[in-house]
């Protein structure tokens, strides 16, 4: 089992930055962010395999890039931020060798919210 905490969630308005940081407490090939917003399914966001390929949503490329700072913290560095990004997100983590925002992760964090106004 492999237990994640997440940080950094608040309120900024559009236009503005956030970083989001998750720790966890024990190394797992792919971890990565997913979000949900109110009434909507989870989605995934970035992922980072070992030792750093890189997947995003389409919807947050070029804005959005994930970052690993060793075998088991992650970071997302959030910018040109819009309400449509509101959402609580979830670090995730899994052993597999399969890592991406269309795949299944085995372990997840409580998630923080991120609230962003116009």
């Amino acid at each position: 089992q492999v237990h994640l905490v997440e940080s950094g969630g608040g309120s900024v308005q559009a236009g503005g930055s956030l970083r989001l940081s998750c720790v966890a407490s024990g190394w797992t090939y792919c971890m990565g962010w997913f979000r949900q917003a109110p009434g909507k399914e989870r989605e995934g966001v970035a992922t980072i395999g070992s030792p750093d390929h890189t997947s995003y949503a389409d919807s947050v490329k070029g804005r959005f890039t994930i970052s690993r700072d060793n075998a088991k913290n992650i970071d997302l560095q959030m910018n040109s931020l819009k309400p449509e990004d509101t959402a609580t997100y979830y670090c995730a983590a899994t052993y597999s060798g399969m890592c991406g925002v269309s795949y299944g992760m085995d372990f997840w964090g409580k998630g923080t919210l991120v609230t962003i106004s116009s």
